[in-house]
């Protein structure tokens, strides 16, 4: 059975712990730390498997998703370039108009802190949606 195929059977959220399970060593422990400073910064945080197997963390819209490559563990955010990012964590996908992602290569390190902070401000700036346009009065 194809991993996909298991989410129909299987919460987001036991699918991902399969995964940082599955990938041990370095790597499933920075996927997990991620995961965990992410439920911290965002305790009402969906988690969720898109994309045949991707980790996808959620809250009025995608905050970030995580992908494990051979050489690194990458938080992708779906509004990265909107975000403030004053700690500089974005260290990738630096050129498109929308994404930004945070590379992390074994021994790499992460300001808790200020990615947590990163998380809020992408919960934010999901919430915030799209300003409506202010209503004309009639004049009499």
């Amino acid at each position: 059975m194809k991993k996909s195929d298991a989410s129909h059977d299987q919460p987001a959220s036991e699918l991902i712990s399969k995964r940082i399970a599955e990938l041990g060593g370095w790597r499933g422990e920075t996927l997990g730390r991620m995961r965990k400073l992410i439920q911290q910064a965002d305790p009402d945080v969906v988690e969720e498997w898109k994309w045949m197997g991707t980790p996808v963390w959620s809250h009025g819209g995608i905050i970030c998703t995580g992908e494990s490559y051979k050489d690194k563990v990458k938080l992708t955010f779906a509004k990265g370039a909107s975000l403030p990012d004053p700690a500089r964590l974005f260290n990738a996908s630096l050129d498109g108009n929308m994404r930004r992602a945070i590379d992390i290569h074994e021994g790499g390190a992460v300001d808790e802190a200020a990615f947590k902070a990163l998380v809020r401000q992408a919960v934010a700036l999901n919430g915030a949606g799209k300003p409506k346009a202010a209503k004309k009065t009639a004049k009499s």
